[in-house]
């Protein structure tokens, strides 16, 4: 009985782990939250329509997303090498603390659009090295718990500098400051949160599974990895399954986080009504990543995977036809409910069906999988809004796209 409470009990390594989730998610909520509206503000002025203010914001959630597709199996399995994970990852944070410091400094839509991509790549392609970390500090009977955690504690803990930096932007008349006094306060809050959260982790964190490489040239090295990577998917059948499904319902995920507020902004939604929804979906998504956390424990992951997709099938189908705050409102809960889930349970399935000595090659892999599909998501979303004029009828993409990941990750349950 005692092994089994100790047993529930998280590592101190996996809480510093669990705490570069609390601190990077910070940033993705200011995406999802704040920027989007100051970029609106900024495209307003330059006298740009809203249609199309959401296809750029769009547009620039690709690119980057691109950009950390393309890079990041390289840098993966660079990041197997002994030594050199801890180091690239530090590396990535920086680059993507310093952009999130900058945002304020640009007037230009075109500029603040450029260092928005510089910020979300940095914040992207540490996550490579982040997930792949899962299977040093903690087991892989543990993997779905402290994933779960890790996105749950992620959720409420980047509540706090949001609300601090909603006040000041909300109510910065009351304190004496102009809007732009505001907005460098939160860029500057949230950089320095995520800075603040990444330093346990890289004091304490120990690459315990690496490859041995005598070649000096450890970039060549890495390429010729890579290609072996790719030869070696197609051999585990069920891995490479997995990962084609992942890129299909991943992509409505993404799409989903990166554009709620620009989508209900270019509906014309009340703008103070859409960040305070979106803080209750992080509210409602931290518990209920802790209970899926607990289901996993007495369901097959894969069942609730299953069951977080047929979720999201049915709110993008729902998004369709928003078009009033209280519906909006709906979404947000019902995101909150499986947004945790979905992530976590399929960055530990994932963690789970790889070997453990090369979680930074797969990862990478992985990564090429969710970034692809997020650039597909919000490209799509924004070519069809502009070509159809219609920001609702650009949504139904997300749900066929949810469909296909549902019927191809079936099909990798049943590879042994």
């Amino acid at each position: 009985m005692g092994d089994n409470m100790e047993n529930k009990k998280l590592t101190a390594l996996e809480k510093q782990w669990i705490l570069y989730d609390v601190g990077n998610s910070a940033f993705i909520l200011l995406v999802a939250t704040i920027m989007p509206i100051y970029f609106n503000s900024l495209c307003q002025s330059a006298g740009i329509a809203e249609v199309d203010y959401l296809a750029y914001w769009g547009y620039a959630a690709s690119v980057s997303t691109l950009i950390v597709a393309l890079s990041g199996p390289v840098l993966g399995t660079l990041a197997d090498y002994q030594g050199l994970k801890k180091k690239i990852f530090a590396l990535c944070v920086m680059v993507g603390v310093c952009a999130l410091a900058a945002l304020w400094i640009p007037t230009s839509w075109r500029v603040f659009l450029i260092l928005y991509i510089v910020a979300k790549v940095g914040y992207s392609a540490s996550l490579i090295f982040y997930d792949s970390m899962l299977s040093d500090i903690t087991t892989p009977e543990r993997m779905d718990r402290v994933s779960s955690h890790g996105y749950a504690w992620g959720y409420i803990g980047s509540c706090i500098p949001f609300v601090i930096s909603l006040v000041f932007v909300l109510f910065y008349e009351q304190f004496s400051m102009t809007i732009m006094t505001a907005m460098i306060l939160a860029f500057v809050i949230n950089a320095l949160w995520w800075l603040a959260c990444t330093l346990p982790l890289l004091k304490n964190y120990k690459q315990n599974y690496y490859v041995e490489d005598a070649q000096k040239d450890k970039l060549r090295g890495s390429f010729r990895r890579l290609a072996d990577s790719f030869r070696k998917i197609r051999k585990h059948r069920k891995i490479f399954l997995f990962l084609i499904a992942f890129f299909f319902y991943i992509d409505g995920v993404y799409t989903i986080i990166d554009m709620a507020t620009a989508y209900g902004s270019a509906l014309g939604l009340d703008t103070q009504g859409l960040l305070v929804a979106l803080l209750v979906t992080q509210i409602v998504a931290f518990p209920s990543a802790l209970v899926f956390a607990s289901l996993a424990r007495k369901i097959n992951n894969a069942k609730l995977i299953q069951l977080c997709i047929l979720a999201y099938t049915g709110i993008a189908v729902f998004a369709i036809q928003l078009d009033k705050q209280w519906e909006f409102w709906v979404l947000a809960v019902c995101v909150g409910l499986f947004q945790g889930g979905i992530q976590a349970l399929s960055r530990s399935y994932f963690a789970q069906i790889i070997p453990p000595e090369n979680a930074g090659e797969f990862f990478g892999l992985f990564d090429i999988c969710g970034k692809g599909a997020a650039f597909l998501g919000t490209a799509l979303v924004s070519l069809t809004a502009q070509l159809s004029g219609s920001a609702n009828g650009a949504i139904a993409i997300l749900a066929v796209m949810f469909i296909i990941g549902l019927f191809l990750f079936n099909r990798a349950l049943r590879v042994e």
